[in-house]
């Protein structure tokens, strides 16, 4: 608005020039934060997709390519596997499977691999790229059809992803990393050991509860000799006994 439109001929000009610029000024700066609130509200947003995206992909990347010794396939056996092979033993000496309790922890292992790996697959696919969910795919089909998987192709492609996103600089393409696979879960041992010091607690508890026991009653026999021939109590022994 030029100067020479304004009116200061009156108060009442001035007054209706002054709320006029006000109201103007007003509207400008509410439009302004509307905007900027607008803006933040969704950058937000969007940071807080990707964060939760960058976190789900980098703890896939970690149950998938936390190894890199020992087994590095995904074992797709079940449970109900095992018991048709423990039933076809006698028709098929080659199948015979290993019953010892080192045999029994290896199948358990295996067994919490698969599932983990399993969780890993079903989260690439929900928040993965179009190359995560193809390849995540493919491993998804080799499992349902019973075929031992590796997880290094997706590996390298979920490692790529989250380098680039948090802007760190490629691997180097002269240097080549071993294959990698599932991550092995942590012995059970410590749980064991555990259980065995708490049953040595019960039975030191048992132990002691015996030993009060016992001369609790030794104690009580020992004050009943000190009872008068005349006491009731020494009257009633008799009786008790019968």
């Amino acid at each position: 608005m030029h100067l020479r439109s304004l009116d200061f001929s009156s108060w009442q000009s001035l007054l209706a020039t002054i709320l006029g610029l006000t109201l103007v000024t007003l509207l400008g700066v509410g439009i302004r934060l509307v905007t900027q609130m607008t803006f933040q509200q969704r950058r937000e947003r969007i940071n807080r997709q990707i964060n939760e995206r960058l976190r789900t992909l980098i703890a896939a990347y970690k149950v998938l390519g936390g190894s890199f010794t020992g087994d590095l396939t995904v074992d797709p056996a079940h449970r109900r596997d095992l018991r048709r092979r423990e039933q076809g033993v006698a028709e098929e000496p080659m199948a015979a499977l290993d019953l010892s309790a080192e045999g029994a922890a290896r199948s358990d292992r295996t067994r919490r691999i698969r599932d983990a790996v399993e969780v890993a697959l079903s989260d690439i696919i929900l928040l993965g790229t179009e190359e995560h969910v193809r390849l995540a795919d493919r491993a998804v089909r080799e499992l349902v059809a019973g075929h031992p998987v590796h997880t290094h192709e997706l590996v390298v492609s979920l490692r790529a992803f989250v380098r680039d996103s948090l802007d760190l600089d490629p691997i180097p393409a002269d240097l080549t990393i071993a294959m990698q696979g599932p991550t092995r879960p942590a012995s059970s041992g410590g749980g064991r050991g555990g259980s065995n010091k708490d049953d040595a607690g019960r039975s030191g508890g048992v132990g002691g509860g015996g030993g009060m026991g016992g001369g609790g009653g030794l104690g009580g026999g020992g004050m009943g000799n000190d009872v008068p021939d005349d006491d009731p109590r020494h009257i009633a022994a008799p009786n008790a006994e019968r």
